[in-house]
């Protein structure tokens, strides 16, 4: 089925399959969007999607098949059921010319991942995957940046929560870490080497790894979900400046080697000559000047679909496109046979 034409004029009816947490969010989000008109969400519990849609006031449906039939002219859809059901509810929809932004990860596996990109070729609709760490806001501050990273550490941990306990904590957690590594590095990983702990199950509840690129720099990526705390960090070391990220805090703050170099050597020169023979008072934190990023003060997920509203709109690329979800995919895959070579 073709792609139906979009008028920007128009507000574009949109739907959620899958009602689950991230679902919910969805439905909410768009609900609130003037540009679209939430015409229906979709869940296998037909009482979840009945109370989710008299919440937003839009049609309930059991299945996609049911959900299409009702919206001919559905425009867009965000997919949000299990991982492993990714493949088969986005071709549906995709073959039925409907443009879809799928959460992530894309695909429980690369070979489903490939096939989701292969169609989403063949039908020349819009898809876009659900990385929703490129939308917050202290990232796209970083991105303004033009950073150059040599070496780049993501701490992502935080106490179970009971979902998704059969999925690994790299396709769980790691996966979002892993995409704006790649997008920072711009260069093909030449080596993994991770190495992980089961607990719960027969899945890695504990993951480190870390991806050496081409062009020499590094990055070391550590997610758990059996801490104690919630901390997920980023920072990006340069030759030109320091920059750290606090996700959870929409916070960031950069430190340039040009505006601090010359007064980390006058410190030395000072204690070489014996100006300074007391180092206690000597104060890194205080000499070196940090600068704080400009923050947007934007949901992440209302960034995120109006991103993919306007690429539906204007036929542009998605920011995140199915070719950036299928090489985190790929690159998850491999730092989870990683793990299992180490535990040989």
């Amino acid at each position: 089925m073709s792609v139906p034409e979009i008028s920007p004029s128009e507000r574009i009816p949109v739907a959620v399959v899958g009602c689950g947490r991230m679902g919910r969010l969805h439905a909410r989000v768009y609900s609130e969007m003037p540009q679209v008109k939430l015409v229906g969400v979709c869940d296998a519990d037909s009482g979840v999607a009945e109370a989710v849609a008299q919440q937003y006031n839009c049609g309930a449906f059991k299945n996609p098949q049911d959900l299409l039939a009702a919206n001919p002219n559905l425009g867009a859809a965000t997919i949000a059921v299990p991982t492993v059901f990714h493949s088969t509810v986005g071709e549906l929809l995709m073959r039925a010319g409907v443009n879809c932004l799928i959460e992530k990860p894309l695909a429980k596996d690369v070979a489903d991942a490939r096939h989701i990109a292969a169609v989403a070729k063949e039908t020349g609709v819009t898809v876009q995957v659900g990385h929703i760490e490129r939308f917050n806001p202290a990232v796209r501050a970083m991105g303004r940046l033009g950073i150059k990273p040599r070496f780049i550490e993501v701490t992502r941990i935080s106490p179970l929560t009971f979902r998704s306990i059969d999925v690994g904590v790299v396709l769980d957690m790691m996966i979002h870490d892993i995409d704006i590594v790649l997008r920072l590095a711009d260069c093909e990983v030449s080596r993994i080497d991770a190495t992980g702990v089961s607990v719960i199950g027969n899945v890695e509840d504990i993951c480190n790894a870390r991806l050496t690129f081409a062009n020499g720099c590094v990055a070391n990526v550590t997610a758990s979900r059996l801490a104690l705390k919630t901390e997920r960090r980023l920072r990006v070391f340069s030759p030109d400046a320091y920059v750290s990220i606090d996700y959870q805090k929409r916070y960031g703050m950069v430190a340039r080697r040009s505006e601090n170099l010359e007064a980390i050597r006058q410190t030395v020169t000072k204690i070489r000559a014996g100006e300074i023979r007391d180092l206690s008072q000597v104060k890194f934190d205080e000499i070196v000047q940090i600068e704080e990023l400009q923050i947007d003060d934007i949901e992440p997920l209302r960034a995120e679909l109006d991103s993919f509203i306007s690429a539906v709109v204007n036929k542009t690329t998605p920011e995140v496109t199915v070719e950036h979800g299928l090489a985190a995919v790929e690159v998850a895959t491999r730092i989870v046979e990683s793990i299992k070579t180490e535990s040989l």
